[in-house]
């Protein structure tokens, strides 16, 4: 079983979110929790209307909003519903909401069984629900617990784990055409986006696009770079995008630029304590094999749950790597672990000199200006070039002069102190 918690600022979002499923009979209300009397005995009004209550009880809470998902492998399709409201129940027991007022529906519209929770944060008594780390302590051990109580598929220790974790769904590697596009993309940025630790779009993309599937910014001149935008779109087996994109905002997720950009912050710090797992796992990598090529070394950390991801230009030269790792679900650029692990760094370990074309290339990763010019999940040579040359543009001090420090100072008056 996997759990996927998100929070957000309208509950009544969420609630319609599902109810919509419902009444598009994707979806079915199975039960509820601390209401006074049967879901299905209130009309719809009457079951929003006591989550905005309480929320009402607390103002200073401005992610109020609880949803959560719990996601069971393709073969426990034989779960009933009221097997499904044990499970829920014990969720939110486990995890501090089992006084909490929420509803359970099942959806039937991938191809895995789940079930989705709406609530909200604020007590009873007004006091916010405190969800710091809640995800990797109070979700994951009463995950664990619930796999064993009710016999369920376990979400790691087997190759079950990249199926459960990453693809939300069976095949959820896209191929375009075969399926409905948008509700593809959806299942895989369900499983990536709420997560991975990632700080950039270009680490966000290393992810996505293993399941054919990149966010993109346009070109920096475009109207939607400059509107700050964000879409995406599918990839074919070459890694080029296909289709026509879809907006970032009409996924329930709303994983927007401005929304990802608040969880880059977080993610920042919260990946940190994993980064010298990374850094172990490549020079244990080289002092135990004969590295020859970066390829090589990708092969050996695969065994470990890692993904180095090259990015290569047209001509095939190694610009940047990119290291996903899937069992701590950190994600960072070879040049923010360090020079040795950056491209440059590993191929010179590798014994593989590097011209000094390649290496201007390689600097242009190091300062990640990649992900400000990015269209898709690679950068043609004419747009590396652009930016490399706007490296060399000169710049205006006085442009980064705060006002305060461009006023003229005051003369002193004879005899007057700073103290």
């Amino acid at each position: 079983m996997v759990a996927v918690i998100n929070t957000g600022s309208s509950v009544r979002s969420i609630f319609n979110y599902n109810e919509n499923k419902v009444e598009a009979d994707k979806a079915e209300l199975i039960g509820e929790g601390n209401y006074p009397l049967d879901a299905s005995e209130l009309s719809k009004e009457h079951r929003l209307k006591l989550l905005l209550k309480q929320l009402e009880l607390n103002t200073n809470v401005k992610r109020g909003s609880v949803h959560i998902s719990l996601n069971f492998d393709s073969s426990e399709n034989y779960l009933s519903k009221d097997k499904l409201m044990e499970i829920a129940d014990a969720y939110m027991q486990g995890i501090g909401f089992g006084s909490q007022p929420y509803l359970v529906y099942q959806h039937h519209d991938a191809g895995h069984p789940h079930i989705h929770i709406v609530t909200v944060k604020v007590k009873p008594d007004g006091k916010r629900i405190d969800m710091q780390n809640i995800g990797r302590n109070q979700s994951e051990t009463v995950r664990k617990e619930i796999e064993k109580t009710f016999k369920l598929v376990r979400a790691e220790g087997s190759k079950k784990e990249n199926m459960l974790n990453i693809k939300a769904v069976k095949n959820s590697v896209i191929e375009y055409g075969t399926r409905e596009t948008k509700k593809a993309i959806a299942n895989v940025l369900s499983a990536v986006v709420p997560n991975y630790k990632y700080t950039t779009i270009g680490e966000l993309n290393a992810v996505l696009n293993l399941y054919n599937v990149t966010a993109i910014q346009g070109g920096k001149d475009s109207r939607m770079f400059l509107h700050k935008g964000l879409a995406y779109q599918v990839l074919n087996d070459k890694k080029q995008p296909i289709g026509v994109p879809i907006k970032a905002s009409s996924f329930y997720l709303k994983p927007t630029l401005k929304n990802l950009e608040t969880k880059f912050i977080a993610n920042k710090t919260a990946r940190n304590p994993y980064l010298k797992r990374i850094k172990n796992a490549v020079d244990m990598a080289f002092i135990q094999n004969k590295i020859k090529a970066v390829s090589d070394l990708e092969r050996i950390l695969i065994r470990d749950g890692i993904k180095a991801v090259q990015r290569k230009n047209e001509q095939g030269l190694i610009y940047g790597v990119t290291y996903v790792d899937h069992k701590t679900k950190c994600v960072f650029n070879g040049s923010t672990i360090g020079k040795l692990y950056s491209a440059s760094g590993l191929e010179e370990r590798c014994g593989i000199k590097r011209s000094s074309s390649r290496t201007a290339v390689a600097n242009i990763e190091n300062n990640q200006l990649k992900d400000k010019v990015q269209h898709s999940s690679f950068i043609n040579t004419s747009e590396l070039q652009k930016v490399f040359e706007s490296l060399l543009q000169p710049e205006s001090a006085a442009e980064y002069i705060s006002k305060e420090f461009k006023r003229k100072k005051k003369r002193k008056s004879r005899g007057q102190s700073d103290y």
